[in-house]
């Protein structure tokens, strides 16, 4: 090989290892890039539950406020944000009927939940009007509201329930048919619309005493209680756009 030819070959050589080494760049460029997105995909999506998570502790302390404003007491579990009506209000130790006494209660609670979750559920705007005035903008939808029942752990049996378990749920089930006749609206509150049919937002479940309240299984007073656990549906991303943008408009 002569002078001119090793000239050429090393010239080859440099411009084949350029080449490499450029794709290498552009591949680690657009690996990059890539990893940037979703990064920024599952920051947003961080961001997003975030805000569900304070949007359904802000209904909690609405519903909170409505209450305390008709004289009833409540808590608000921290972390989850689950209201809990303050000891026995409603239950006398092994009975799963509201007792007479608690009656106010359940209409209190009733004209709360009517003045707030229309403005968090896919309800009419008429119906709203006549609850609370106009919503303020929000993407934020609750999917379900569960009455919880709860008991003591004394343990039960009888009327047709094996035990604790099934008297919790029966309070539950109780307390939402005595809310629905308080304010018959309530079955109109849809967590949402299919094909003109209303999905309604309440629902019960029962936790028999596995859930005491504080973790103190002692406080049986306590314990015989209904919560309300609020769980929100994630909205999409275009619910967010379309409300953010309405809002920067007002």
């Amino acid at each position: 090989m002569n002078a001119e030819e090793a000239y050429e070959h090393t010239v080859e050589e440099e411009n084949y290892f350029v080449s490499m080494t450029d794709m290498m760049v552009g591949m680690i460029f657009i690996f990059i890039i890539l990893l940037m997105y979703y990064v920024l995909q599952f920051s947003t999506t961080i961001s997003r539950f975030e805000d569900v998570n304070e949007a359904r502790a802000k209904i909690a302390i609405e519903l909170k406020e409505e209450l305390e404003r008709r004289g009833v007491a409540v808590t608000i579990e921290e972390n989850s944000s689950v209201l809990r009506l303050k000891d026995n209000v409603l239950f006398d130790s092994a009975q799963s009927d509201v007792k007479v006494e608690g009656w106010p209660k359940v209409v209190s609670l009733a004209e709360s939940l009517r003045a707030v979750l229309p403005c968090y559920t896919d309800e009419a705007p008429t119906v709203i009007r006549l609850t609370r005035g106009v919503c303020s903008p929000s993407p934020h939808r609750i999917e379900s509201l569960f009455i919880e029942g709860h008991t003591d752990t004394d343990g039960f049996s009888g009327l047709g329930m094996v035990d604790n378990l099934d008297l919790s749920a029966k309070r539950a089930a109780n307390v939402y048919r005595r809310l629905k006749g308080a304010d018959g609206g309530l079955a109109q509150v849809c967590t949402k619309r299919e094909t003109g049919r209303c999905v309604p937002v309440l629902s019960v479940s029962g936790y028999g005493s596995d859930r005491p309240a504080d973790g103190d299984f002692a406080a049986k007073d306590k314990n015989r209680r209904i919560d309300l656990r609020i769980v929100m549906r994630t909205p999409p991303t275009e619910e967010y756009r379309k409300v953010e943008a309405g809002m920067a408009g007002s």
